[in-house]
């Protein structure tokens, strides 16, 4: 009773652990909207050069995803953590580098260093977060490890705005001075010294108790298919390729409206509205500066209400899809989506802050319902659609270079164009699943 107690308190122990590896990811990568707002008035970009932060963050999905896969099958989870986790330190050590030596390209580099760490460990931690424990609680384990995952993108916006955005602005004319520069540049070298000390830490735990988590994880498959044939099987189903598509669009639209958020709220009429500050909890957090207006320091912070909306809206979502269709609830979040970055584009004004920060709510959704549509539709392996699906997030590197370009030649509230495409596409690919019946009425049941 007593061994099987201690067991239990071990795994516990494990679990709690994997899951400060969702919240770390999480964090981590929202970092990257104050950063981009940081760089550009810190290197003097334009809105398209700012974007390459992002581009350089998620192209390491496109091209570790699928590798990682195999990485996973070979080493086993444990020992695929502690390799994802070593890399994460690397790539936060060459951010030290970066804001150090005031180099962009080793900013690009050190970003590109530490998202490959982010693809390995969520490639490895995902199920392993299911396999710690009893069976019958795995989607709760998960789920939970979800939600912390949200709650660090919630608050990655808040600290790192805090961090890298003091005294910093980027409108037309303005110039840094010293002072301005090196303090951004000192926030950027904080706050991932101290990114790196505690995934430092993680390593280290999971190195002292690898035994106990290696034994909760099942044996992986013996013959561990390459990944030119994982890729060959995903590209021989047209819905693993349409799958793969909607990831593409919604991660890329999602991304970039983050890291143009702060921009945008900083260049708009919300800009010179103190309207946001009257909002109890979001002026709070935004913490005015007692100067009239959103500066951008203060914009970057509301940001982390975009990604609060997200958190929210999968709580509302789960409900929703236990009583409406996956396909219909897609289709009608995409197309208010669309609406709602119409309205930013078109009509503007102090209203159009309110509801661009609110298209994360409607977000939701989007990642895990175009995730099991495509996997109920395929007729390729799981693990090809899966791996295909995970590689498709760097559309978060492409998207966001497109909407850099149409911000810097037409300005950051017609910008938002790009994104009500992509959602009109999704709201496309909602009504052709409504069309395609599961290849399995079974296995959707269960995947809703």
């Amino acid at each position: 009773m007593a061994q099987t107690r201690a067991g239990s308190a071990t795994t516990g122990l494990a679990f709690a652990a994997v899951t400060t590896l969702f919240f770390a990811w999480g964090f981590i990568t929202s970092l990257i909207d104050p950063l981009v707002a940081a760089v550009k008035g810190i290197f003097t970009l334009s809105d398209f050069e700012a974007q390459f932060a992002a581009s350089a963050f998620f192209l390491a999905y496109g091209l570790v995803s699928m590798p990682a896969a195999i990485l996973l099958g070979r080493l086993k989870a444990v020992p695929s953590i502690l390799f994802a986790l070593i890399t994460m330190v690397v790539g936060c050590l060459t951010m030290l580098v970066a804001a150090n030596l005031a180099v962009f390209p080793i900013v690009l580099l050190g970003l590109f260093i530490l998202a490959s760490g982010i693809t390995i460990l969520q490639v490895a931690a995902n199920p392993l977060a299911a396999a710690l424990g009893d069976p019958k609680l795995s989607h709760f384990r998960l789920t939970l490890s979800q939600t912390f995952n949200s709650f660090g993108t919630f608050l990655g916006p808040l600290l790192g705005a805090s961090l890298f955005l003091e005294g910093v602005e980027v409108k037309d004319g303005t110039v840094l001075t010293e002072a301005v520069r090196a303090g951004a540049l000192a926030g950027i070298d904080r706050a991932y010294f101290w990114i790196a000390g505690l995934i430092a830490a993680l390593a280290v735990f999971f190195f002292l108790s690898r035994k106990v988590v290696s034994a909760a994880v099942p044996e992986a498959p013996a013959n561990t298919p390459s990944p030119a044939a994982l890729l060959r099987d995903a590209f021989s189903s047209r819905w693993a390729v349409l799958g793969a598509a909607a990831i593409f669009i919604y991660v890329g639209a999602e991304v970039a409206i983050g890291t143009q958020m702060a921009l945008f709220l900083n260049a708009d009429a919300w800009a010179a509205s103190d309207a946001a500050f009257g909002v109890p909890l979001l002026g709070l957090a935004m913490g005015s500066d007692g100067v009239p207006g959103v500066s951008l320091q203060e914009a970057g912070k509301a940001v982390a209400f975009y990604w609060l909306g997200a958190m929210v809206g999968r709580a509302i979502g789960s409900v929703l899809l236990s009583q409406v269709k996956a396909h219909k609830l897609l289709a009608l979040f995409t197309g208010i989506a669309v609406a709602m970055c119409l309205y930013v584009a078109f009509v503007g004004g102090v209203g159009a802050g309110f509801v661009a920060l609110a298209i994360g709510l409607f977000n939701s959704i989007m990642f895990p319902v175009i995730f099991t549509l495509t996997l109920e539709r395929s007729t390729a392996s799981e693990a090809a659609t899966s791996g295909l699906l995970c590689t498709a997030i760097f559309g978060g590197a492409v998207i966001p270079l497109i909407v850099g370009l149409v911000s810097g030649a037409l300005g950051h509230g017609a910008a938002f164009v790009v994104p009500a495409l992509c959602y009109a596409a999704l709201c496309a690919f909602a009504i052709a699943a409504g069309r395609t019946p599961p290849r399995n009425a079974a296995s959707a049941k269960s995947l809703h």
